[in-house]
């Protein structure tokens, strides 16, 4: 790229992604809403969401997690599923409310790994190896069969299908924050030694076969992946690791990569927050809430000096995104802390990434884009205090900006 060109570069260009056309290069990153019906549909509520991110100036927008079927559901209030082709109906009203508004969007699907629980799913707890979540499992997960990752593939790519059938511009596979296509990727979670671990190729096969198994039915249809740049354990995904999986997304014929960070057992490290959230781990937690007040007030300063919470708070996936941005071809896409507009540029025009993210700027301001394009250069109202990810076990998406 001649230095002419980069530098002309900027955030509010219109663009392309692959064949996805996009007014401007932000992101309404994947955010859980949990605004669907109890069969996992978008209602009516989640379409007047979608409908105010489009007329608030994002360029495109990425679903919250669709699982793929019963056994992955996300351990939320309401998550969208996209397990049958009875919803492609319904979320063909949510395609519509947004293209109407000339926006892109991309429906995100996944499965919720052994990050969920039997009394959210009715099934067991599935994942590549018996390793237990800390917060999650009431016991280890049952490991996966050789003959049922080939039914996961199959769903997934039935998955992409009905995407496509809606009327999505695209897909992503959700394969960060320890979901279950993140615990295939990651050394930490996946303990396997048959054809499914152990190498980064066997770790990251099920990815490969969605991916090809998808392009056989779908053909050129849009296809990006969501993955971790770095976790915060010794043993999990590294970044010269998630440079290599990024090499191998484009070549497989993925059409773009999110950079994001961390698994749960990581802590709040993919979601970053100023302080332990205890007020609203306490009101909608199914591990805190029966905890005694005394004890959960003293729950903070113990577990800030036994587990630190991660640092920075802004702008924290940047240096991962630049690193696989050099290896790669395809679009690459940042999210991560990005609360101002300054920041979003320079990672645009200097660090020549394709595309930010953000997630919970646009809970406490869905017209953000709309305010920065007006030539204001305050950043997000949004404090990162937490409460909206906590809250989301009880009740749907809201800004609490620190108070209940």
């Amino acid at each position: 790229m001649a230095a002419d060109d980069w530098m002309m570069k900027d955030l509010f260009d219109a663009c392309t992604l692959g064949p996805i056309k996009t007014a401007n290069r932000i992101v309404r990153s994947a955010t859980t809403e949990c605004l669907a019906d109890e069969r996992g549909n978008p209602t009516d509520e989640l379409v007047k969401t979608h409908a105010r991110l489009a007329d608030g100036g994002v360029g495109l927008i990425i679903t919250g997690q669709a699982a793929i079927r019963q056994d992955g559901r996300l351990p939320v209030h309401r998550c969208l599923m996209v397990d049958s082709d009875e919803s492609i109906g319904h979320y063909e009203r949510l395609v519509e409310e947004v293209h109407r508004r000339n926006t892109a969007i991309i429906l995100q699907v996944g499965h919720a790994g052994r990050q969920t629980r039997r009394a959210v799913t009715g099934k067991d707890t599935i994942a590549p190896s018996r390793l237990r979540d800390k917060y999650w499992n009431e016991q280890k997960p049952r490991e996966l069969e050789d003959g049922e990752i080939e039914e996961l593939i199959i769903d997934f790519i039935r998955a992409i299908e009905r995407a496509r059938k809606a009327g999505f511009d695209g897909v992503q596979l959700h394969a960060a924050h320890g979901w279950l296509l993140s615990e295939f990727l990651s050394p930490y979670m996946n303990r396997r030694q048959d054809r499914w671990g152990g190498t980064t190729e066997n770790r990251f096969r099920i990815i490969k076969r969605v991916v090809e198994g998808a392009r056989e039915r779908v053909g050129n249809y849009p296809v990006l992946a969501k993955i971790n740049g770095t976790e915060r354990s010794r043993k999990g995904m590294s970044l010269k690791e998630a440079v290599e999986i990024s090499r191998m997304l484009e070549a497989a014929g993925c059409a773009g990569v999110e950079v994001s960070c961390g698994v749960g057992d990581d802590g709040l490290m993919s979601t970053r927050v100023r302080k332990y959230p205890v007020d609203a781990a306490l009101a909608f937690s199914y591990r805190f809430r029966r905890v005694p007040a005394f004890a959960a007030k003293m729950f903070a300063p113990i577990a800030s000096l036994v587990k630190p919470l991660p640092r920075p708070l802004e702008n924290y996936n940047a240096e991962a995104a630049r690193e696989i941005k050099a290896r790669v071809k395809v679009p690459v896409i940042v999210v991560g802390g990005i609360r101002k507009v300054a920041d979003a540029r320079r990672m645009i025009a200097d660090d020549e990434l394709d595309y930010v993210a953000m997630c919970r700027p646009f809970i406490a301001e869905p017209e953000i884009v709309r305010k920065w394009m007006q030539g204001e250069e305050s950043g997000s109202r949004c404090t990162s205090c937490g409460y909206c990810l906590v809250s989301l076990e009880e009740r749907p998406v809201q800004c609490y900006n620190g108070k209940l």
